[in-house]
């Protein structure tokens, strides 16, 4: 059977995949995802005839998320949530019917690649979504524009109809950013600086990954008072800065490093995982009895937890699987693959802008020269090691920012500080790409300047497509200069591509010592 995917910066050259995922995608689970994408689409057709529902927004998104790579490897949960999207449009309006999703990447190729930008940008937006919405956050125009999205993505557009379009994606993207920063923080309080270590203590353990803090504070809540310990894991390390979430004793310390490193990282682990969101790597045989997913997560022969009615879940099997297992009996030093035995995290906006003056200050003085913001997905293609080389040769009056699960290749380095401010300033998750907007217009506003003027340049690594939502907020918000790879999108013309290089001075990477020149001239 053959499939089509080439929404992850790994796809197979020079097309895409055409046989089976490199992330461990099945041809039968890659067009039953293209069949459900259809599916959405007749849902948001029929939601925009007879008005919007609460409960139909949620499947546009869940349906969306469960999309996203390395989410949902199975054909037996993607096909049970086709047949529910079905009979919930069925219910709404029939005569409404669903995009052919044989035809959803055949087309011109520039109308294509326009098409399959907002689509795959949307799949971002929906996983930012739904975490707010677990929280109770919502905000209607977001959630309007998951109808009105689809209901244009299997529409004909002109190419300048769909940049229009995508603009206006990236602004309600910035929109969704805003509503999850709010649900996290007055959620689980605003972020503080936390120095997080790498060492896993003995006892019974389980491990969180994924980005879902509300099943987080549950299984904090359910392992109190019981001898297990919680670590994170890839872009849950910032939880550990949320001062709900910190409360907790058992929240321990961050195991292991980004998602790309599971098949090696959690072999002969004598603990259970728990896998929230995106970010699963097909399991070995050796850990698989270990692993439990919840959600949108799915993956053919792991125990799955489902949520209740109530919106609580059941960690019980997590917790007694952990507890049978045991744990290490003695404690285990783990290092960072820089050879750092911890990790800090906590610089969000709420404080980062609260010693914003300081600085301010340390720009006039010239202490600080320049800010980079390096971040976004890891991923397991050669060229990574791009990024880590990068921010060895900053200079020592520079400061990185970070965010996402890229920060993994330099974040246990000790690149030193200016005036008591660390050199490396990790912001959080990928959706914490709000912060760095958040700080960067505050410094232009502080400096009298737009955000272009600033001495700030961005460079990016990507992955999946919650760094193709944030890519287009920053591309909305008229950001130029970004710097962008490992490698370039598939999806993207070489047409779009010479738009994109055109308007926004996107640059491809080359090397450090090459880029890094270009940029400090």
């Amino acid at each position: 059977m053959s499939m089509f995917c080439y929404q992850c910066e790994q796809s197979a050259a020079p097309g895409g995949c055409t046989v089976q995922g490199v992330c461990g995608k099945t041809a039968p689970v890659a067009n039953l995802q293209d069949e459900l994408t259809a599916a959405l689409v007749g849902l948001a057709r029929a939601l925009d005839v007879k008005g919007h529902t609460k409960e139909g927004i949620d499947y546009i998104m869940r349906g969306l998320f469960m999309c996203v790579t390395n989410v949902n490897f199975s054909e037996d949960r993607v096909q049970e949530f086709i047949d529910e999207v079905n009979a919930y449009h069925a219910k709404v309006d029939s005569a409404q019917q669903n995009f052919d999703w044989e035809q959803l990447w055949k087309g011109e190729e520039d109308i294509v690649s326009l098409r399959s930008t907002l689509l795959l940008g949307m799949r971002g937006m929906a996983a930012y979504a739904w975490h707010a919405a677990r929280l109770g956050f919502h905000d209607a125009d977001v959630d309007a524009w998951f109808v009105k999205g689809m209901v244009e993505f299997a529409k004909d557009h002109s190419a300048e109809e769909w940049l229009d379009l995508l603009m206006e994606f990236g602004q309600i993207n910035l929109k969704c950013m805003a509503v999850l920063d709010k649900a996290n923080t007055e959620t689980y309080g605003t972020p503080v600086p936390t120095t997080v270590p790498l060492t896993v203590e003995p006892g019974p353990f389980i491990v969180v990954t994924g980005h879902d803090l509300h099943d987080l504070k549950q299984l904090l809540e359910q392992t109190d008072g019981k001898g297990v310990n919680i670590y994170t894991h890839g872009e849950m390390l910032p939880c550990h800065a949320y001062p709900e979430l910190k409360k907790h004793p058992q929240l321990k310390g961050n195991f292991g490093t980004a998602w790309q490193n599971q098949q090696k990282e959690f072999v002969d682990v004598p603990g259970a995982f728990l896998f929230t969101t995106n970010c699963i790597m097909p399991p070995k045989e050796n850990y698989k009895a270990n692993i439990f997913t919840t959600d949108m997560v799915g993956f053919d022969g792991c125990a799955h937890i489902e949520e209740k009615e109530d919106g609580t879940k059941d960690f019980s099997a997590v917790i007694n699987r952990a507890i049978e297992l045991g744990g290490y009996k003695e404690a285990q030093e783990f290092t960072g693959i820089n050879g750092g035995h911890e990790v800090t995290t906590g610089f969000g906006h709420g404080t980062v802008l609260g010693i914003a003056d300081k600085v301010i200050d340390a720009v006039k003085a010239g202490a600080i020269k320049h800010f980079f913001l390096v971040g976004g997905c890891d991923g397991a293609k050669v060229g990574r090691n791009y990024y880590t080389e990068f921010v060895k040769q900053t200079p020592n009056d520079t400061v990185v920012l970070t965010l996402a699960c890229g920060k993994f290749r330099f974040n246990d380095m000790n690149i030193g500080e200016i005036g008591g401010i660390p050199r490396i300033l990790d912001m959080g998750q990928c959706n914490d790409a709000y912060s760095a907007i958040q700080v960067a217009v505050a410094l232009a506003g502080a400096f009298e300047c737009d955000v272009n003027d600033l001495p700030l340049t961005l460079v990016l690594s990507w992955y999946e497509q919650k760094a193709v939502c944030i890519l287009l907020t920053l591309l909305a918000l008229g950001i130029r200069n970004i710097y962008i790879g490992p490698s370039l999108p598939k999806f993207f013309s070489s047409n779009v591509l010479n738009i994109l290089v055109d308007k926004f001075q996107l640059h491809p990477i080359t090397t450090p010592e090459a880029d890094m020149k270009a940029i400090l001239g």
